[in-house]
């Protein structure tokens, strides 16, 4: 780690810098690598699969621990999804399944390195603010390691996301208001009161636990580069971190071309989308980074874990799209819930609305001819449906409810098919 620079000003900072943005624009910060000395230290990558995500210790802007982490967090699967490609004729579309993380989302990438870097720094309070998930991964993490944690969310948040925060130990503060509301909270009390902000965004540390997702997908395609990775984007922190990570790859030589990065979100919930098509529509050759302003929206989406008014790594990830060439996809509420069961039925692999949104993007854009049959395209399953029923009842249905007879089985089969 060389230290931090700013994705808006580009004002840089040194390693020992202490705080979590610019000091001379408040933007987000970057973390910085001298890729010249990581690459002199790059072993076998994934050669040690014990280690789980300090694998990657190279790349990563915290200390090697002594002893094996106590979760397996990250190398999750990257499945080939035949039978779902099929229904659009796309021959090499891959699922990478990260709802078998131990909070069931993506989420734990980031809060282990955010949990190590706390305990780099002696912190014994870890706090964040969440729509749900990154509050149960937190809450997972530091119950793994015994650190307190302390979870604000708005009090909409799914019910199945508290529960889990709560039985992993957390103390969850639900916030009468949104998620922006629950996010300043969270900065406000943790500067009060002296705890490590987690919160995405705001805390350049997730962005290199998230990263490390790109290194899991080169790795399980034995060194190739898919031809895009669709990501469902709220906050940003996802999106900007697969590309902090292709960037990583190719920055130490070990990919000499990178991903279109998409990011999908819900039409409801585009302030990302939207920053990057008024951006594209101005007609400009450069970008000057330092004069756009994200958008803000009135978010209202049942994608709970995209829904976000005012994206706290927006710049980061506006920019990721742009220099990758992605896409920007909405989607309505309707596609998001027929794409969970379809997801299901056709995978095995159960998602959550937003987790299930990069399908229903594929399926827009290859209606729209923007994905051709041949392109290697992995969509981001970010969180299991297990997280939000509710939402999947509502496309899966109901069981059907019958006698103890035989002939109520045959009636019932009968009407099913």
């Amino acid at each position: 780690m060389n230290g931090y620079r700013c994705f808006s000003c580009a004002a840089t900072q040194d390693a020992d810098f202490a705080g979590c943005l610019c000091p001379s624009c408040g933007g987000n910060l970057d973390i910085t690598y001298d890729y010249e000395a990581v690459a002199e230290h790059i072993e076998q990558l994934g050669a040690d699969r014990a280690r789980s995500l300090f694998s990657y210790a190279p790349f990563l802007p915290v200390k090697t621990p002594r002893s094996r982490f106590p979760l397996r967090i990250g190398a999750t699967p990257l499945y080939a999804a035949r039978r779902l490609g099929q229904l659009l004729g796309l021959r090499n579309l891959y699922l990478k399944d990260d709802t078998v993380n131990p909070s069931a989302s993506s989420k734990d990438r980031a809060s282990v390195i955010a949990v190590h870097r706390a305990m780099d720094i002696g912190a014994d309070i870890v706090s964040v603010a969440s729509t749900g998930n990154a509050g149960s991964s937190l809450a997972c993490v530091a119950a793994a390691v015994g650190m307190r944690a302390i979870v604000f969310v708005p009090e909409t948040a799914p019910v199945a996301k508290l529960t889990q925060a709560l039985s992993f130990g957390a103390t969850v503060l639900a916030v009468r208001g949104n998620y922006d509301d629950a996010f300043d909270l969270c900065r406000t009390a943790s500067d009060e009161f002296g705890w490590f902000n987690r919160s995405t965004g705001y805390n350049p540390f997730t962005r290199e636990g998230k990263k490390i997702c790109a290194f899991e997908i080169w790795e399980s395609l034995d060194g190739r580069v898919p031809d895009r990775i669709v990501v469902p984007t709220g906050d940003g922190n996802l999106l900007s971190g697969m590309w902090k990570g292709w960037c990583d790859l190719q920055g130490v030589g070990l990919i000499n071309r990178m991903p279109k990065i998409d990011c999908v979100q819900s039409e409801s919930s585009a302030a990302i989308s939207n920053t990057v098509n008024r951006i594209r529509d101005s007609g400009a050759s450069k970008t000057d980074w330092t004069t756009v302003a994200v958008d803000v929206v009135n978010a209202s989406t049942i994608a709970d874990s995209i829904a976000v008014d005012r994206p706290r790594d927006g710049l980061a990830a506006v920019r990721a799209i742009v220099e990758s060439g992605g896409d920007t996809i909405t989607v309505s509420d309707e596609q998001i819930l027929a794409a969970i069961p379809e997801m299901a039925r056709l995978s095995g692999i159960f998602p959550e609305p937003a987790a299930a949104a990069p399908w229903a993007a594929v399926k827009q854009m290859r209606r729209d001819d923007r994905i051709e049959t041949d392109e290697l395209v992995v969509c981001l399953v970010s969180g299991s449906g297990l997280k939000d029923i509710g939402s999947a009842q509502k496309a899966a249905g109901e069981a059907l409810l019958i006698d103890p007879a035989i002939e109520a089985v045959r009636n019932a089969l009968a009407s099913s098919l």
